[in-house]
């Protein structure tokens, strides 16, 4: 029987295998997928916004791609994981809306990525594959048996990373 797990929006959960981590309509937001081979421990993040050092209001630590990566590593090392074994995968950070003025700020879903990329960098966590940017949400599957991130989108069909 698959243990299948919801991670919402500004949510993140972690899990030991067997289980299958699943969360919907990433769009600006970024999925982070994280997966030790060995412990088959995995972890996905729905991160919204990229820094967490630009607001006030911190009570979500997984709504920021900064604090969500930190306490999903911890979550999975928590459960058995070895930090040196994790590898990551990332989807979403689409540009969901066109903005002519204060481009830059409004692409949040290009700075969700780089400030996945960054963090990540800094943790030592290589990225083995990602399906960001575009202009389409995704759908994302993570499968603790095989780190297997099945990717759904609407017109562009299904994709493994």
């Amino acid at each position: 029987m698959e243990n299948i797990i919801k991670v919402g929006m500004a949510d993140l959960k972690a899990s030991h295998h067997p289980a299958i981590l699943t969360t919907l309509g990433l769009g600006s937001c970024v999925g982070i997928a994280l997966f030790d081979r060995t412990t088959k421990v995995v972890g996905l993040a729905h991160a919204m916004l990229p820094d967490s050092t630009q607001v006030k209001n911190k009570t979500n630590a997984a709504k920021f791609v900064d604090t969500a990566i930190d306490l999903l590593v911890e979550e999975m090392l928590n459960l058995g994981a070895v930090k040196k074994k994790i590898v990551a995968k990332l989807a979403g950070g689409a540009q969901m809306f066109v903005f002519t003025q204060g481009a830059e700020l409004m692409r949040i879903g290009h700075r969700n990525v780089e400030a996945a990329r960054k963090k990540l960098e800094s943790l030592n966590i290589p990225i083995i594959s990602e399906d960001t940017g575009g202009n389409y949400g995704r759908t994302v599957e993570l499968d603790s048996d095989s780190g297997m991130l099945l990717i759904r989108t609407i017109g562009y069909g299904i994709k493994q990373i």
